[in-house]
């Protein structure tokens, strides 16, 4: 594990991010993704958060934007992606952890995310199911997740509303 820097990101790292998403995702459906939720009204500035090498060079990212759990206002966490040479490095998990803690400074209280069970948990997310929280399409119930970013307010049940380029 490396230190990494994270930042959030600016519009001078569009195309730097969308390289990254491109390098690392295996469609480019999905490097799309991100630049479709950019322009997404779901957008947050501030939100979208890169980790950089001691060059500052950006080897990952990670995005929160906004959706909802039945009609409460929650974020969801997009692709998370790291160039594959920095993979497994620690980038990615950085840019998880640096965006989840722009979003408790912002006071924002839930985040959901639909991906793999055993990278996210570390990070606090737990079975959405077990909270009453579900989807509109069939996916593995270990794959769907949810995080209250404060211990305050639990999280709420409810059918997860994704933002339109989600497609879901």
């Amino acid at each position: 594990m490396r230190n990494w820097i994270t930042r959030a990101e600016t519009g001078a790292d569009i195309p730097t991010v969308h390289a990254v998403n491109a390098a690392a995702f295996d469609t480019p459906a999905e490097a799309d993704l991100v630049d479709a939720l950019r322009a997404d009204p779901a957008w947050i500035d501030g939100l979208s958060v890169v980790t950089t090498d001691g060059s500052g060079t950006v080897v990952g990212h990670a995005l929160l934007t906004r959706c909802h759990i039945g009609d409460v206002p929650a974020l969801c966490l997009a692709p998370v992606a790291v160039l594959p040479a920095h993979q497994r490095t620690g980038a990615g998990s950085a840019a998880v952890r640096a965006a989840l803690d722009a979003a408790r400074e912002r006071g924002e209280r839930y985040v959901v995310v639909l991906g793999h069970p055993g990278y996210y948990p570390r990070f606090g997310f737990t079975r959405a199911s077990t909270h009453g929280i579900g989807l509109t399409i069939d996916v593995p119930d270990a794959a769907v997740m949810a995080l209250a970013l404060d211990a305050d307010h639990p999280l709420p049940a409810g059918t997860v509303r994704y933002p339109a380029p989600f497609g879901i």
